[in-house]
């Protein structure tokens, strides 16, 4: 064998050694088992691919509520959770997920999203000796009053007019509004965004939690901001 021929065989092994050893570290096996979409049931990877881009990878929120919120998990039970991702809020940026109102995750899926949300980040004795608000509204609250209650408890923060001031933004934009339910608003007052500094209902005026009605009262004074759309415009 000739020098020429030495040096091909040479480079010949290299290249084989060196694809063989890329193929082990990119990937399983060619014939390794293949897990269909719906029958994963890992909770980081369904929370991570679903949830967190809106809700934060560890729970603490983004662009939506934290789902590690202590108090929003003290007042939204297992089911509130479950019909919220699987059918989502029409009129909000919050989509459906379930694959009978149009998306990817089976039921199972859903259960192992709240059973890990719930397992992971909840904390009773965050709220332990505490009179929680209920998580939904009683009956409809009295904006005039809630007018009131704005000022006592969320002025210092977003302004005299809800405008906005220092500390915090406005409360009362009208794109701000026509993206967010009664519900979330509600929610919101409830449990706080705490990673934006906004306090929750026991600690906007410390020593002075805000009671059941006067959290559905401010609630319907700022849902009655929320700009009136145009007869046959949908939201």
């Amino acid at each position: 064998m000739n020098h020429r021929a030495v040096l091909l065989a040479a480079w010949l092994v290299v290249v084989t050694a060196c694809g063989v050893r890329h193929s082990a570290a990119s990937g399983p096996p060619v014939d390794s088992p293949v897990i269909p979409p719906n029958r994963i049931m890992d909770f980081a990877l369904l929370y991570g691919r679903n949830c967190a881009g809106c809700h934060g990878p560890d729970g603490k929120a983004d662009l939506a509520i934290g789902l590690g919120n202590p108090v929003y998990l003290a007042i939204a039970d297992d089911a509130t959770i479950h019909r919220i991702t699987a059918d989502g809020v029409t009129g909000t940026a919050m989509p459906a997920f379930a694959q009978n109102s149009g998306g990817m995750l089976s039921d199972d899926q859903i259960d192992v999203i709240v059973r890990g949300i719930r397992t992971r980040w909840a904390r009773p004795d965050a709220v332990r000796d505490v009179v929680l608000p209920p998580y939904a509204a009683q009956g409809p609250g009295d904006p005039k009053h809630g007018e009131a209650v704005y000022s006592v408890y969320c002025s210092s923060c977003h302004g005299a007019d809800g405008r906005g001031g220092a500390p915090a933004s406005s409360i009362v934009n009208g794109s701000y509004l026509a993206l967010v339910s009664d519900q979330y608003l509600r929610t919101t007052v409830i449990a706080g965004r705490p990673e934006l500094g906004a306090p929750d209902w026991r600690t906007d005026v410390p020593g002075k939690p805000m009671s059941p009605e006067e959290v559905s009262d401010v609630v319907a004074w700022l849902s009655a901001q929320r700009p009136q759309l145009l007869e046959g415009q949908a939201r």
